[in-house]
């Protein structure tokens, strides 16, 4: 694994360890008709963390671990911002680490 592959995976183990921190992360799967929408983000049936947990990381973890093409850009911070803003937990660290996320997919050529 490259350099850029493990600053990949240290930035979406970074988003997982804080979800869990601040009490985002759930442990159970929603079903299956939920992580099967078809909308962006799965918006009609999950929660924007949810859809971070369940789809988001895995498709992330998937892609460091079998060297694929990184997706071509990524603009997911401004949905953040706008989930997490009515959450009571202090979100701050994680759409920090989010829109660094963003920053680095959209650095790599």
């Amino acid at each position: 694994m490259d350099t850029v592959n493990h600053q990949l995976a240290d930035l979406i183990l970074d988003i997982e360890a804080e979800m869990r921190r601040i009490g985002l992360w759930q442990r159970e799967r929603p079903e299956a008709e939920a992580l099967s929408s078809l909308v962006p983000f799965c918006h009609d049936t999950l929660e924007f963390s949810q859809w971070l947990q369940w789809v988001f990381l895995p498709k992330m973890k998937a892609v460091v671990e079998t060297e694929e093409d990184f997706p071509a850009s990524s603009d997911i911070t401004p949905l953040a911002e706008y989930s997490f803003e009515r959450l009571p937990q202090q979100t701050g660290r994680l759409l920090e680490l989010i829109a660094a996320f963003d920053d680095f997919i959209n650095r790599q050529p």
